[in-house]
């Protein structure tokens, strides 16, 4: 599934009104239709494609070194990875070898996906975390001590950098496996317009499920001269929601705050979502209605109407100050592209109280501008 262009938004669920950025590669169907059961529109531009090892002795000498020298632990990271390994030593007729010594070592893996490969090449993991996180495997490590210890850990597509770090620094014999690695997309469009959409501000949230996906995205912004814009757009208006903390480290670093569930699973991450864009939806009291702003609609006594991006504009400056007028000039300010004159915002005032179907929220005060008709009891004493 790729990029995903905005669509008529449904009426059902908590994500209704707004589009969330999706990243991911692995796994990308199963978050897109939980995001769109909640009434999500979703844009998907995957920042990276899992690609073989174009030179496999990598692979090949750190098999032969665990082999000579048997791993105390292993850690298989992910199902691919862990059966392209195993594949791949079949190949070199390392297969039954490689088994043996795995057999004898204490085996961790790091989700339900690996733990059904690990089984189907006739082994039996020792432990997995409940969390699927490689934090909670480093926090079991080091509990239990690895000094003097040999361990082997199948990289899954990026160096693991601060985890193998702290197994070294607390005295194990770390052997990296690596099976495949991320590369950029071989359609980098949608990743493009993915960035384009989130600087517009056409897109509410963006969901990670891996650290390569967040330094991909950042790197391309990188290359296009956008980063700094990116950037800011994460710090200040546009959430972005992390799978777990190793996910978020890349966006930490650049000063990005992240959003994370307390389990580091699909469904908790979309849960958050549900709880946090709503949350941050403006909420009114106008001419007796209930109206609710979403990212790209609005919400009318529960009815969700779409709005056009120019009716958007106007209606988030509108609320910005609710009940009190706003001039012309500003709301022309305030529509998105160039040329345009007052007509245009009298025009964009036009459609937008027919998209929301009463045209009674939005009044003309003559020869000054609009104003949201807030009702008298929400009314502000003072302008802001």
């Amino acid at each position: 599934m790729h990029d995903t262009a905005p669509s008529e938004p449904s009426e059902q669920g908590p994500l209704a009104g707004f589009t969330v950025g999706v990243t991911a590669a692995r796994r990308a169907e199963e978050l897109i239709a939980l995001l769109q059961r909640r009434g999500a529109v979703v844009r998907h531009a995957p920042a990276l494609r899992i690609v073989p090892l174009a030179d496999d002795s990598e692979l090949r000498s750190a098999t032969h070194e665990l082999i000579g020298k048997a791993p105390d632990i292993v850690i298989a990271t992910t199902a691919v990875g862990f059966r392209g390994w195993i594949e791949a030593a079949d190949g070199w007729d390392l297969g039954e070898a490689l088994l043996q010594r795995l057999d004898g070592a204490e085996l961790l893996a790091r989700g339900p996906k690996v733990k059904g490969a690990i089984r189907a090449a006739g082994l039996r993991e020792k432990w997995s975390p409940a969390s699927e996180s490689m934090a909670e495997v480093l926090d079991r490590l080091l509990a239990q001590g690895v000094a003097g210890r040999r361990v082997a850990v199948q990289l899954h597509g990026e160096p693991l950098t601060g985890f193998v770090e702290a197994l070294r620094g607390a005295g194990a014999d770390v052997i990296g496996v690596p099976v495949y690695r991320w590369m950029p997309p071989e359609d980098i469009g949608p990743l493009d317009r993915l960035i384009d959409a989130t600087l517009a501000g056409s897109v509410d949230a963006l969901a990670f499920t891996s650290a390569p996906a967040a330094t991909s995205l950042l790197a391309r912004a990188e290359t296009r001269g956008l980063r700094a814009d990116l950037v800011a757009a994460l710090r200040q208006d546009v959430p972005a929601v992390c799978v777990g903390p190793v996910t978020a480290l890349p966006l930490q670093a650049q000063g990005i705050d992240t959003l994370q569930p307390e389990r580091f699973r699909l469904g908790p991450l979309v849960q958050v979502l549900c709880e946090e864009l709503p949350a941050r939806a403006a909420e009114l009291s106008v001419a007796g209605h209930q109206v609710r702003i979403r990212g790209r609609a609005v919400l009318v006594d529960g009815a969700l109407h779409s709005v056009p991006p120019a009716g958007m504009a106007l209606l988030r400056a509108l609320a910005r100050r609710p009940g009190w007028v706003v001039s012309r000039a500003e709301l022309l300010a305030a529509l998105p592209g160039p040329g345009r004159d007052e007509h245009a915002v009298e025009a964009a005032v036009a459609r937008l109280r027919t998209a929301l179907g009463s045209p009674a929220l939005i009044q003309t005060v003559v020869k000054r501008g609009y104003r949201l008709a807030v009702d008298p009891a929400r009314t502000p004493d003072s302008a802001p």
